[in-house]
């Protein structure tokens, strides 16, 4: 079983970060994470970076603002 820390979302257990593949992964499907506040998503954002540092990941975006989409 994956450590909490492997989550970009640990309390929801949502979004592992373990290898850049997950990392990659973690980015597209970022926004549909329900039930979460801007305050847990400031945290997986930043927790998403230290994990895109660590398995060679580069971000396009600067913050998960960025991903929101006008509808």
């Amino acid at each position: 079983m994956a450590a909490d820390d492997e989550f970009a979302f640990p309390d929801q257990r949502k979004e592992p970060i373990g290898d850049a593949t997950h990392v990659r992964n973690a980015v597209s499907r970022f926004m549909q994470v329900e039930d979460v506040s801007d305050a847990d998503r400031d945290a997986a954002w930043k927790r998403i970076e230290r994990a895109a540092k660590k398995h060679g990941v580069e971000l396009s975006e600067t913050s998960w603002h960025d991903l929101r989409r006008a509808d």
